[in-house]
C-alpha cells in the first residue's frame, strides 16, 4: 500500500526528531507491505526565512495532496517581535485552518518507567490513561473581529452549532472504544459559548447510550487533574481551555516532550506533531527527545491509515525502550541511561528485532 506523507520538520529541534520519526517509520514499514513517499515542505520561522512567509502556497497544496502530514514544530526568538502575520505560529494555525483538521486528539498515558519523573506522588498518576479532545479550528484563536485599538483590545469567541456538533460527536465516537466515559469541559456558568456547548452536548448524548457523559466547569477540571487524573477517559472541549488543559496533563507523565499528538477532519487526512515546542536553546545538540514525534506517526498509522497493527508495534517499542532504562536528558529520571536523540531511535528500531512482543507483532501481520 503506497502512502504520500507531507513532511513539514519546522524549527528549532524540529528537524532533528523528524529524521528520528522517518528512521523508525522506516523500519516498520520493512516488514509490511507497504511503500511511503515521504515529500518535505516548509513552515514557521524557516519559511519566513526562505519565502517571507510563515505558510508558503507550496507547503498547502502538497499538504492538500498528501493522505497525511507530518509536522515537527515552529517558532523561536529569533521570529518573536515581527509582524503577526509573520510570526512562525500563524503557519501552523493557517494549516490547521486551511486542512479543516477539526479534531485533535491528544492521549495521556503513564508509561511506568516515568512515573518518577511526574511532580504528582505515584499513587495518582499509576493508571493515567486519558485522551483530550479539543476543537481545533474556531473559539477564540480564529474569532473576528480581533485586535489593538488604541488603549483598547478585543478577541472574538465565536462557535457555531455544526461547529461544536461535530466535535462533539468525534468524542462520543472515541468514547465508545475506549472506556464509555466522557467528560465535557466548559464554563457554562459565564460564558454564552459554553451554554450553547453544553447544550449541544445534552442534544447529542442520546444518540451514544452506551457513554457516561458529565459536565465540568474548565476551572474544576483544571483541579481536577491534578486532584484524580484517573477519572476521566475522554474530555472533550472547546479550543482555548483545550490548549490549556492538555499542557497540563502533560506533567502526569512527567515531559511535555513524551506527548503525541493528532489533527483530524472528518475524512482520513490528519496532521500528527508532538505536543512540545521547537526548544531552540537545545536545537543541534542532539539531545532532543524524540519518542512523541514518533507516538505521534504511530497515530498516523492508526487514524490514517488504518493500520492498527503496525502502529502498536510502534508503541510497544517506544514503551520497552523507555522500560528497558533508555532515554533523553529531558527525562528526570535518576535510574537508566541517558541516550543523545539518534542514539535512542536506534534503541527503538533495535526493538522491532530484539524484543518478542513486537516482533511477535511484526511477524504475525507481516
Amino acid at each position: 500500500m503506497e502512502k504520500r506523507i507531507a513532511v513539514l520538520p519546522g524549527d528549532g529541534i524540529g528537524p532533528e526528531v523528524m529524521a528520528g520519526c522517518q528512521r523508525v517509520l522506516e523500519a516498520v514499514v520493512d516488514r509490511f507491505n507497504h511503500h511511503f513517499v515521504f515529500t518535505e515542505g516548509k513552515i514557521g520561522g524557516c519559511a519566513i526565512d526562505a519565502e517571507g512567509t510563515p505558510l508558503p502556497d507550496a507547503t498547502i497544496k502538497l499538504c492538500e495532496e498528501s493522505d497525511a502530514i507530518l509536522l515537527g514544530a515552529v517558532g523561536g526568538p529569533k521570529w518573536d517581535g515581527g509582524p503577526s502575520q509573520l510570526r512562525p505560529e500563524k503557519g501552523l494555525l493557517g494549516i490547521r485552518k486551511k486542512m479543516g483538521l477539526f479534531a485533535n486528539l491528544r492521549p495521556v498515558t503513564t508509561v511506568k518507567s516515568l512515573i518518577p519523573a511526574s511532580p504528582l506522588k505515584e499513587h495518582l498518576v499509576n493508571h493515567v490513561d486519558l485522551l483530550i479532545v479539543r476543537e481545533l479550528t474556531g473559539g477564540l484563536y480564529f474569532g473576528e473581529p480581533s485586535g489593538r485599538d488604541g488603549d483598547a483590545v478585543v478577541d472574538t469567541l465565536q462557535y457555531t452549532k455544526a461547529e461544536i456538533e461535530r466535535i462533539v460527536r468525534k468524542a462520543f465516537e472515541l468514547a465508545q472504544v475506549r472506556r464509555h466515559k466522557l467528560t465535557s469541559v466548559d464554563k457554562a456558568n459565564v460564558l454564552e459559548s459554553s451554554k450553547m456547548w453544553r447544550e449541544i452536548v445534552n442534544q447529542v448524548a442520546p444518540d451514544y447510550p452506551d457513554v457516561e457523559v458529565e459536565h465540568q466547569l474548565v476551572d474544576s477540571a483544571a483541579m481536577q487533574l491534578i486532584r484524580y487524573p484517573e477519572q476521566f477517559d475522554v474530555i472533550v472541549t472547546e479550543n482555548l481551555f483545550g490548549d490549556i488543559l492538555s499542557d497540563e496533563a502533560s506533567m502526569l507523565t512527567g515531559s511535555l516532550g513524551m506527548l503525541p499528538s493528532a489533527s483530524l477532519r472528518s475524512d482520513a487526512v490528519g496532521m500528527y506533531e508532538p505536543v512540545h515546542g521547537s526548544a531552540p536553546d537545545i536545537a543541534g545538540k542532539g539531545i532532543a527527545n524524540p519518542l512523541a514525534m514518533i507516538m505521534s506517526a504511530a497515530m498516523m498509522l492508526r487514524y490514517s491509515f488504518n493500520m492498527h497493527k503496525e502502529a502498536n508495534a510502534m508503541e510497544v517499542a517506544v514503551q520497552q525502550t523507555l522500560e528497558e532504562g533508555y532515554h533523553t536528558s529531558d527525562l528526570a529520571i535518576e535510574k537508566g541511561t541517558v541516550l543523545k536523540t539518534s542514539a535512542l531511535v536506534d534503541k527503538v528500531i533495535e526493538q522491532f528485532s530484539g524484543n518478542d512482543t513486537v516482533a511477535g507483532i511484526l511477524e504475525t501481520y507481516a
